[in-house]
């Protein structure tokens, strides 16, 4: 039997047709279906790209590793001042990403295996066009150092024209890539040390195991300028932070160490190291215990991304705790102003919730953020401190970022 069945909603009439082979138990009206009747008229649905609004100040991308699931890992591009999620990208399996200064163009290397979790290993660049987010290039790298994200690990030159990507196998090296072909110009062996802090357009620095700096001039990728500063710390008794701050890729990079040391660097080909001053002596407190006294309690920095610069002004925000001297990843509970230039300590923010990550926008009227353990991502006026908005559960995992023009 043919049927045609009708029902209404109390918001509106909603007809379907249906064909069956008996009435169903409450149906509220019915009438045969004509044989000859019209087919119902479908609408065509036209597709489109949402786009991205133009790159501003408070514009800032934010990885989310999503630790639990990491083949889920993203980056998400955030409007600071709305508070609004504007697009997201996929990075997974403890991918690293930079954005171009100027335009925001995404490039995020990431790990995948050919069945999902097995077989053969892909480490690739992906590129992602800065308004429309569609991948603009698959770059198949010849490695990179599949470790927990660090900004360090992957880092952009100062004018955007080159990309560089640490690895560990078989040895310490850094690929180069242009950025304008998408391809590998060559790769520099870099053995006892590690991470990437550039500086001008051919250039960077990686820290090394004997506590020195190795400065590598990438002019001619065939052959690299390579020297060696003095040891400036002592890594069995007080190591640096692998996220000590830089911006720009200008070279000047305030080196921070376990105990709260800052040693202001100046990279380039031949890279120099200002002696160190305290932060906690900066707050008027006596100078942290290093690894001699390993058990003494003071304030401390600690975190993942626990610094961040804004050289406008000379300030450095750094993520503070109290604790012993082996708490360096802890959270902090406190934000500490401090003036690279004077040494002298501005201003303490007391945090609502403890956090590992830290960020500054890099404009006159600077953005501060902070995450916590629920995935909130929270927006502080960095001259004053103040919470202007939460972002509620923004993601799982925010351990790292870069804001517009960093």
């Amino acid at each position: 039997m043919l049927a045609s069945r009708c029902w209404k909603s109390a918001a509106a009439p909603v007809y379907r047709t249906l064909y069956t082979l008996a009435l169903p138990f409450g149906l509220l009206c019915a009438a045969p279906l004509t044989a000859g009747a019209a087919e119902p008229i479908t609408q065509t649905e036209d597709s489109d790209i949402a786009t991205l609004p133009p790159l501003t100040p408070h514009t800032i991308f934010i990885e989310d590793a999503v630790f639990r699931h990491a083949k889920d890992g993203r980056v998400y591009i955030v409007d600071a001042d709305a508070g609004r999620l504007l697009g997201t990208v996929q990075a997974a399996y403890n991918a690293n990403f930079v954005a171009e200064r100027n335009t925001g163009a995404l490039h995020v290397a990431e790990t995948t295996w050919a069945h999902g979790n097995r077989g053969t290993r892909y480490d690739l660049l992906a590129s992602y066009d800065p308004v429309k987010l569609t991948l603009t290039s698959d770059l198949e790298l010849p490695g990179r150092a599949l470790v927990t994200s660090k900004k360090t690990d992957m880092s952009l030159g100062a004018n955007d024209a080159r990309i560089y990507v640490g690895d560990m196998s078989p040895t310490n090296a850094v690929h180069v890539i242009d950025v304008k072909t998408a391809k590998t110009l060559g790769t520099v062996d870099i053995p006892g040390c590690a991470l990437i802090f550039p500086w001008g357009q051919t250039g960077f620095s990686s820290v090394c195991a004997d506590g020195s700096l190795l400065n590598v001039d990438t002019s001619d990728i065939h052959k690299p300028v390579v020297s060696h500063t003095p040891s400036f710390f002592a890594p069995d008794r007080d190591p640096v932070f692998e996220h000590s701050p830089e911006v720009g890729a200008d070279g000047q990079v305030p080196f921070i160490s376990y105990s709260g040391l800052v040693y202001q660097a100046a990279l380039g080909p031949n890279a120099k190291v200002a002696a160190p001053w305290s932060i906690e002596k900066a707050a008027g407190l006596k100078e942290a215990s290093d690894a001699r006294a390993p058990f003494d309690v003071t304030w401390r920095p600690g975190g993942w991304q626990l610094a961040a610069l804004h050289p406008i002004d000379h300030r450095l925000f750094v993520l503070m705790h109290k604790g012993t001297f082996w708490t360096h990843k802890v959270a902090g509970t406190e934000i500490w102003v401090l003036d690279t230039s004077t040494h002298a300590l501005l201003k303490r923010i007391k945090l609502a919730q403890p956090s590992g990550f830290l960020a500054v926008t890099q404009d006159a009227k600077p953005l501060l953020f902070t995450t916590d353990d629920a995935g909130d991502l929270v927006i502080m006026d960095a001259g004053t401190g103040k919470v202007v908005r939460t972002m509620k559960h923004l993601g799982d995992s925010l351990f790292l970022s870069a804001a517009a023009g960093e």
